[in-house]
């Protein structure tokens, strides 16, 4: 883990950004292409309950969803990983058993990321323990803005080492940094202090994940691999509901990074809602019918 050299930071061009993006989805997706980009999409979806009316019942409802999206459909691909809080890991972890499906677990005081570095580390550990393949952390935005950056690195550092083998997610909550340079500042810092992946939001702010951050965050990972060869992966998280959507994503992610970055264990979307919008668009191109969404479960 080295800390990074700000000064050698590309300034970020707005304009330019948004007009990349607006080339991209431009792109037309034909029937065949569509259908293999649709469930590519749903093979990278987290689905996650974050709720404080979550039970064990609500999780298992979740992860029976997770293991067959559509039994109707019963060649669909399963969804990456269901994410919960901490407490719930454990049933998570026996509910999805002899799957490859991950449990991933929010920690650090998700979403606020406020509480005193032990409590956050002690939640990590604990989320652990209890079977969490991957965690979720969050950033201390305020330490951020204010220019503290090695503090915040540090504290992502920490959390590093608190997740022994389980992968590390970086939250940088981009609706709260303000600029686009600042997005590429904390990407730039996460994936320097160890992150796996780095995700632009908790779901708990607005904006959330919009396709010009998402850009230049995988820009910043690009140019970290040229560095030093190690692929990190990317997490857009909250207002991605369509599945329209989600193959803009897609190209983003072929576009910027390359066909290597389109799996699931380099790019995943935190969007649960999108699954249903999936599934209604991969029976449209296989029927011809558009099914009603109340043919869907709502976990």
């Amino acid at each position: 883990m080295t800390y990074p050299d700000f000064n050698q930071t590309i300034p970020i061009d707005e304009i330019g950004v948004k007009e990349r993006v607006a080339r991209l989805n431009s792109r037309s997706i034909k029937k065949d292409s569509k259908v293999l980009a649709l469930k590519l999409a749903l093979s990278m979806i987290d689905h996650t309950t974050l709720e404080g009316s979550d039970s064990p019942g609500k999780v298992r409802q979740l992860c029976k969803k997770a293991k067959q999206p559509y039994p109707a459909i019963p060649d669909l691909p399963t969804v990456a990983a269901v994410c919960v809080y901490p407490r719930l890991v454990g049933v998570a972890k026996k509910e999805l058993k002899d799957t490859d499906i991950k449990v991933a677990s929010v920690a650090t005081s998700f979403p606020s990321g406020q509480f005193p570095l032990s409590i956050r580390l002690d939640d990590t550990r604990f989320a652990v323990s209890e079977g969490a393949d991957e965690i979720d952390m969050v950033i201390s935005r305020g330490a951020f803005l204010n220019g503290e950056f090695n503090l915040v690195f540090d504290e992502i550092a920490a959390v590093k080492d608190a997740c022994g083998n389980a992968h590390l997610k970086v939250i940088l909550e981009t609706g709260e940094l303000q600029t686009l340079e600042n997005v590429r500042k904390a990407s730039d810092l996460a994936m320097h202090a160890g992150a796996d992946f780095i995700k632009t939001s908790t779901g708990k702010v607005s904006p959330a994940a919009t396709q010009p951050v998402t850009l230049v965050m995988l820009e910043a990972i690009r140019d970290f691999y040229y560095k030093t060869d190690k692929m990190i992966g990317m997490k857009p998280a909250g207002g991605i509901r369509t599945a329209k959507q989600s193959i803009q994503y897609l190209v983003l992610v072929k576009e910027t990074l390359g066909a290597a970055w389109l799996d699931k264990n380099y790019f995943r979307f935190g969007a649960s809602s999108l699954t249903n919008d999936i599934l209604m668009q991969i029976l449209k191109q296989e029927t011809g019918h558009y099914q009603s969404l109340n043919y869907f479960s709502n976990d």
